[in-house]
């Protein structure tokens, strides 16, 4: 039996799994420039340069990690890709973790990287994974959401607080919470 929630969300599933042909474009100079402006944006503590660093990182990492992760569909055929084992990479945690990572090796002294879980206790939809940009010392919802993965390599980003798609949770909360669960079923097993 098909649920309420399920046929809600047919036609958004139906436009996600709409193709694409080739890989995305990459970011424009102004498309930085917006982001940077919005990270600056974020709190009087942000370094103007690191942010318009940051934000040209993004931009370039995003479009490098679309090539090398073969992105020519939406997000979802790219995931049945990966899942298939056709595809190297390409769901949203690895977008979230490449960004991290690449955005923590410039070393910013005003701004910190965070990672966030939506979905996660979903039963229909599917968890989501999403790197977050916030200033250095502020609470990771004060942040900027970088999400990749949501537009099939093009970088969406976002205040967290006018994200409205997604309920985000901090990583390290969702995954004691999982362990937690799997801890209470297996025990000692799963360690």
């Amino acid at each position: 039996m098909i649920t309420r929630r399920l046929m809600l969300a047919a036609p958004a599933l139906l436009a996600a799994c709409a193709l694409r042909s080739g890989p995305p474009q990459p970011g424009t100079v102004t498309q930085a420039r917006a982001l940077a402006s919005g990270i600056t944006q974020l709190g009087a503590s942000v370094d103007p340069t690191e942010a318009q660093r940051a934000a040209t990182v993004a931009y370039a990492e995003t479009h490098r990690l679309a090539l090398a992760y073969q992105i020519t569909d939406s997000p979802l055929i790219h995931n049945a890709k990966v899942n298939a084992g056709t595809r190297p990479r390409g769901l949203c945690w690895h977008w979230a973790e490449d960004m991290e990572a690449r955005l923590n090796a410039e070393g910013f002294t005003t701004l910190a990287l965070h990672r966030a879980i939506a979905n996660a206790d979903s039963r229909v939809r599917i968890d989501h994974s999403t790197a977050i940009i916030a200033p250095a010392g502020a609470p990771w919802r004060d942040g900027m959401v970088l999400a990749p993965w949501r537009k099939g390599g093009v970088l969406f980003w976002s205040p967290l607080a006018d994200d409205d798609r997604y309920v985000w949770v901090e990583r390290s909360v969702v995954l004691k919470e999982r362990y937690s669960e799997l801890y209470a079923i297996y025990g000692d097993a799963i360690l």
